[in-house]
């Protein structure tokens, strides 16, 4: 099982971002997903964004991960 965390992009730079994640910018490689822009939400494993998501369900992925680590 891997864990991806949504994180919102910040700035980019070529094949990286810079990604907030509640606070912590983290430089996230870009090479496995496409057409992302400052303002865009991705969901982050291992350093890579693996997939952009829109604002509504990165939301709703960080209030299920905070419930559950709530638990």
């Amino acid at each position: 099982m891997c864990l991806g965390i949504p994180g919102r992009v910040e700035e980019v730079k070529g094949d990286e971002a810079v990604v907030s994640f509640g606070g912590a910018r983290r430089v996230v490689r870009l090479d496995l997903v496409d057409n992302v822009s400052v303002g865009d939400y991705v969901i982050v494993h291992a350093g890579f964004a693996i997939e952009v998501v829109d604002q509504d369900s990165a939301m709703s992925m960080l209030e299920a991960l905070k419930e559950a680590f709530q638990s």
